[in-house]
């Protein structure tokens, strides 16, 4: 059994400390100026990788973060981790009766702010497929993937955004959350389906993955969900709490990832399913999901996030065009999806582009989106830089527009339906 060799020991402890540090002072840093500390733990990667130590310190920047020996490995194994990880606390803060609850305007928001970026980003992507540089040859695949990307918002940024604002209990408030909820589970569906598709394509059909992505979700929030809602009374008078129910989660989430990665979806689908699963439990309080989601968000995703910086060199990789395609569809795509479906639902044009500007925000998700598309050679590292550009600047505008919105409407009436 091979071990890693005492400098390799080093270059990964390392590596994580550096890694963890850094993505606190960067993002402790811009979270002053309001920013989501995504940001700064982005700058850190972009500092400590290629960018920047690589051109100007090449040998430290090897030393810590290394591509030829068994640390690299090792670090790379640590931040697949953490991407399952945070998908399983994506889901969980999804809201299942919530989306259930939610009227006439939510339910128009959430088709509309889908659909419309969904087949802006399909359309662009395959009709005019060189203005997002060198990518796959697959045109179908790589356009579902652009579609799907446009189509994704970031909760857990959206979440956060609203309550700095004092907006999570609004009717607008609600209306975002509830629409972003909706998409973000039908997107990682459309995107495990293209995952699928990558790896299987010679193993089984696109019908098949379907099949395989909607029987797993519909096994898992039915059946698995009323075992784990039944389940977790034992476990509360048997184990350690919260203590049990963080041992228990992480391994139910990880046994859905291997399951899924088994049949040809990808891991990070069976986490997100699973952790909608375990938060929809009446038993699960939010002080316990806190618990989880504090655990995720300060320890694993740091490194991940950090880790992006790694990946590429984002100065050399830098393409205006390809970053300005991608901005310009992302957010014409999506506020004027949410605009149209709020307006239909009957929200005034004010409160309509609100809800666009706030469904806008893309943070997190869309990175790790294109985290997984760029390891699968499915996009170049142009585009990659480019999508997490503009991750970055949606998520930094959403918070301004919506204050400057709602502020000067005065519309942050409580929410009747919560």
């Amino acid at each position: 059994m091979e071990t890693l060799s005492h400098t390799e020991n080093i270059s990964l402890l390392l590596s994580i400390g550096l890694m963890l540090i850094s993505a606190r002072l960067f993002g402790e840093f811009f979270r002053k100026f309001k920013m989501p500390l995504v940001v700064g733990e982005l700058i850190a990667g972009v500092v400590l990788g290629p960018s920047l130590l690589g051109a100007f310190a090449p040998k430290v920047s090897e030393y810590i973060y290394t591509h030829n020996d068994h640390a690299s490995l090792a670090l790379n194994g640590i931040t697949n981790i953490s991407i399952i990880m945070l998908l399983f606390v994506a889901g969980m803060e999804l809201n299942l009766s919530l989306i259930r609850q939610q009227g006439k305007a939510a339910f128009s928001t959430s088709m509309f702010g889908l659909i419309i970026p969904l087949g802006l980003g399909f359309v662009t992507a395959y009709y005019a497929y060189e203005w997002y540089g060198r990518n796959s040859t697959d045109k179908v695949v790589f356009a579902l993937f652009m579609g799907t990307s446009m189509a994704i918002s970031a909760l857990p940024v959206i979440a956060r955004t609203l309550i700095d604002l004092n907006l999570f209990k609004t009717k607008i408030g609600s209306i975002i959350i509830t629409a972003a909820m909706f998409n973000d589970l039908i997107g990682w569906i459309l995107f495990s389906m293209i995952m699928g598709m990558l790896k299987g394509s010679a193993n089984h059909s696109v019908v098949l993955t379907l099949l395989y992505t909607v029987a797993y979700a519909i096994l898992m929030l039915t059946a698995g969900r009323f075992f784990i809602n039944k389940s977790l009374p034992w476990a509360q008078r048997n184990f350690s709490w919260p203590g049990g129910f963080l041992s228990l989660s992480l391994g139910l989430a990880f046994l859905g990832a291997a399951f899924t990665e088994f049949i040809g979806l990808h891991a990070i689908f069976g986490a997100f399913i699973i952790g909608i699963a375990v938060g929809d439990s009446v038993l699960v309080t939010e002080k316990t999901k806190d618990i989880v989601s504090q655990f995720v968000t300060n320890i694993f995703a740091p490194l991940f996030f950090v880790s992006i910086g790694f990946k590429v060199n984002f100065i050399a990789n830098f393409d205006l065009q390809i970053c300005a395609v991608v901005l310009v569809v992302a957010v014409i795509g999506k506020i004027s999806g949410a605009f149209i479906g709020a307006k239909i639902g009957g929200l005034s044009n004010k409160e309509s582009l609100a809800i666009g500007f706030g469904m806008n925000a893309r943070g997190a998700m869309e990175i790790i989106l294109a985290t997984l598309a760029l390891q699968a050679k499915l996009i170049g590292e142009e585009l990659y830089v480019a999508i997490v550009i503009m991750a970055v600047i949606t998520s930094i505008m959403a918070g301004p527009m919506l204050n400057w919105l709602i502020k000067t409407k005065g519309s942050a009436e409580p929410s009747s339906t919560n």
